[in-house]
């Protein structure tokens, strides 16, 4: 225990230069800044900075890293109380209470708990990422051949869970994620593998231009075909949290830190679960259930501290197994791979200072976040009100720009512009699509009339301007 708090101090002294911690608050702005834009994820956020550190120093690029996964988490709050628009996923919990307060007049009330509950939720998640981590890594430095293996088929099966309802889909994920790592020269005797006869394809898929298509040019396709409606802020109060809100709800923050960290823990699920799973027990064990969903201040700090309780969460189980707890915790696990960083059950053997460094980047990016959230609110919504024709080319040009840099191969923008047409196209095909709706919305609709439905048959022809008596497939 003294030992974990000497590594725990000594990482902290370590950060504590002006260089590093300049670094860590402009991180935290850029995460804060992407999370609280509609359509622009922690993931994506994680994707495109993980180009730009490329040429930093490990510690200080995974620090950046790791502020901005923490501020983009805390900014979707943002958006989602002032817009009833999620930032991210995993603020949609708190659009229940907080538009709601926000419409009652206390929108400065309802970001003020929203900064509470995110940074207590990040220090009980720290807690535990400093106290389990060590314990599951001792744990798993007894895995021999057998347990390794097993522990790989695992990865490829919890692909499944990442696909909510489908695991099929993600398990066939998985194995064409498995067919594509192995293209290229085999890294002992350099056999070339599926690149018939291309050059490019011999030197096999960068890791860090497919994850830069997947998640950020495929996000910035969906950006672009959901118009943004015209951002309308109002004014709101102080942002400064009542001490009563903390005390009151103590037991609520314990509990949704508690759940936060222990979804996060577990592979494939994520901060959008965490949020929803605190904001349902504290509504089941709270004395005031007909309130949440009208504006419940127990509601939302439930939902914030959650979902950034589970960021620690995420993290643990990358650093321990080398299994990502949610979407950008893989993606930070990638960066960390690229940095010469093994994350897996050797990380206390070969780095146990990492494990500690890692903790004390978490508390700088919640000190980062609390600045931001106490005095500089005001000034970030006002992003809100950048149009979207201008946010998208920047982040395409960081995008290409980012995947050339790596090697100086244009072929990787390919492979940017490539995945990112994929994950778009894996994205709108994972809603059920039914293009002949016209007799379901003609039963609802109070004109008998289903010419309003792009995908209606019966909006092609002036002919037939009502639906029929019944279906077609009906005698």
């Amino acid at each position: 225990m003294f030992e974990g708090l000497i590594l725990f101090g000594e990482s902290i002294a370590r950060f504590s230069t002006p260089e590093i911690i300049f670094y860590a608050l402009l991180s935290s702005l850029v995460g804060v800044i992407m999370g609280a834009l509609p359509g622009l994820t922690a993931t994506m956020a994680l994707a495109l900075m993980t180009t730009l550190t490329l040429k930093l120093p490990p510690n200080q690029a995974l620090l950046i890293l790791i502020c901005t996964y923490v501020g983009s988490i805390y900014g979707g709050s943002r958006s989602a109380i002032l817009l009833n628009i999620p930032g991210t996923p995993a603020s949609a919990a708190s659009c229940l209470d907080g538009y709601a307060l926000a419409r009652q007049g206390m929108a400065g009330r309802a970001m003020g708990i929203a900064t509470t509950g995110s940074v207590l939720g990040t220090l009980i998640g720290m807690f535990f990422l400093a106290g389990f981590t060590p314990i599951l890594g001792g744990l798993a430095l007894k895995f021999g051949a057998y347990e390794f293996f097993w522990l790989a088929l695992f990865g490829v099966i919890i692909a499944g869970t990442l696909t909510g309802d489908d695991p099929l889909k993600g398990w066939i994920a998985g194995i064409a994620g498995l067919f594509i790592a192995g293209i290229g020269q085999e890294p002992q005797y350099a056999y070339e593998r599926f690149s018939w006869g291309v050059r490019d394809l011999a030197g096999g898929i960068q890791l860090v231009p497919a994850l830069v298509g997947a998640f950020g040019f495929a996000e910035l396709l969906t950006a672009m075909k959901e118009r943004q409606a015209p951002v309308k802020i109002s004014p709101f109060d102080t942002v400064i949290p009542k001490l009563r809100d903390i005390t009151q709800y103590w037991r609520t923050i314990l509990r949704s830190g508690l759940i936060g960290t222990g979804v996060g823990i577990v592979p494939g699920v994520g901060e959008d679960v965490a949020a929803w799973s605190s904001y349902a027990a504290a509504k089941r064990a709270s004395k005031e259930k007909d309130q949440f969903g009208k504006g419940s201040v127990e509601g939302l700090m439930a939902a914030e501290t959650g979902d950034n309780a589970c960021v620690p969460g995420a993290i643990i189980p990358v650093l321990t197994l080398a299994i990502p707890g949610s979407a950008p915790a893989a993606v930070l696990m990638a960066a960390m791979i690229i940095h010469g960083v093994k994350p897996g059950p050797l990380i206390m053997v070969e780095n146990p200072q990492f494990v500690y460094d890692v903790v004390a980047m978490m508390l700088f990016a919640t000190i980062g976040i609390l600045i931001y959230g106490l005095v500089l609110t005001k000034a970030l919504v006002q992003v809100l009100r950048v149009p979207q024709h201008y946010i998208v080319p920047i982040i395409f040009v960081l995008c290409a720009v980012g995947s050339f840099a790596i090697a100086g191969r244009l072929f990787d923008v390919y492979v940017m512009l490539a995945f990112g047409i994929i994950g778009f196209f894996c994205a709108a095909l994972a809603t059920p699509w039914r293009p002949w709706c016209w007799a379901s919305c003609w039963e609802t609709c109070s004109r008998r009339t289903c010419a309003a439905h792009w995908c209606c048959p019966m909006a092609t022809s002036r002919r037939f301007s009502h639906a029929p008596s019944r279906p077609w497939w009906r005698p």
